[in-house]
């Protein structure tokens, strides 16, 4: 085992272990994306009488939108401890041993694609007994958790990047709820083609969360959907990307005021 790997194991088993340890960073994006799909399936259920709306039940619709939901705490949760780190020190004392950038960063986000993962898991099982058929089957459940997992690193490192330009946890808390404002202004309630204001619809395609939202939909309630999981995974992989840039970025140029 490399000493960069045995870094980056090490790192993540303390971001996994502080994550567990800590029920109101866990508990909260798993329970608040649920209760907002109930409240959503039962109160718009009559949608799935429109022309053209593609699934008779809402609550199938709805549920891809947890997934993406879950993920956004991923920001808050992985911004929150790498803060902490900073405030406290730990970060300081990292630069001082032969810890490398790299390791650190991913490392931190052990614990956001290890809790992306359990949110993943619990969606599928709160769908399968409330009935919902996974049109993509097996495959297409593994399909989604590694889908789940690319959308967790991609807002975890981007709750890196805020962390690292801050370096305080309530600067992160504090832009936490405007990233809430690209879940609203996306497909998550309807079919973009379904959208009959004019702006929100425009805003809705060119908004990557609906991208994000679709690919989870299509595995759900279409099957095997080319060209929805491309866009899905063009997004997560496009915003994964910009998003582990800017973090590296920003740890260089921390560490180099260390």
């Amino acid at each position: 085992m490399s000493a960069v790997t045995a870094q980056i194991g090490a790192l993540a088993l303390r971001s996994v272990t502080r994550t567990a340890r800590q029920p109101a960073s866990a508990i909260p994006p798993i329970l608040f994306p649920v209760s907002l799909m109930l409240v959503n399936a039962a109160g718009l259920d009559a949608s799935t009488s429109l022309p053209g709306f593609p699934t008779d039940s809402f609550l199938a619709f709805t549920l891809a939108v947890p997934f993406i939901q879950g993920a956004l705490f991923s920001t808050m949760n992985a911004g929150t401890d790498l803060a902490r780190d900073i405030q406290t020190g730990f970060l300081n004392r990292l630069s001082l041993t032969s810890m490398r950038g790299s390791a650190l960063l991913a490392g931190q986000l052990g614990g956001a694609v290890v809790l992306g993962l359990v949110q993943a898991v619990v969606y599928i099982a709160v769908g399968l007994i409330s009935g919902v058929d996974f049109a993509s089957g097996p495959l297409g459940i593994l399909t989604l958790l590694g889908f789940s997992a690319l959308v967790s690193i991609g807002f975890g490192a981007l709750g890196a990047f805020l962390a690292l330009r801050t370096g305080s946890g309530e600067a992160i808390q504090a832009i936490f709820p405007m990233l809430f404002v690209f879940l609203f202004l996306s497909s998550m309630n309807a079919p973009r083609n379904l959208i009959e204001v004019d702006w929100f619809q425009f805003v809705a395609t060119i908004n990557p969360v609906s991208y994000l939202i679709e690919a989870v939909r299509s595995l759900i309630i279409t099957g095997w959907d080319g060209q929805a999981l491309a866009l899905g995974f063009g997004a997560a992989l496009g915003i994964a990307i910009l998003s582990l840039l800017l973090a590296a970025l920003a740890l260089k140029e921390r560490l180099a005021r260390t």
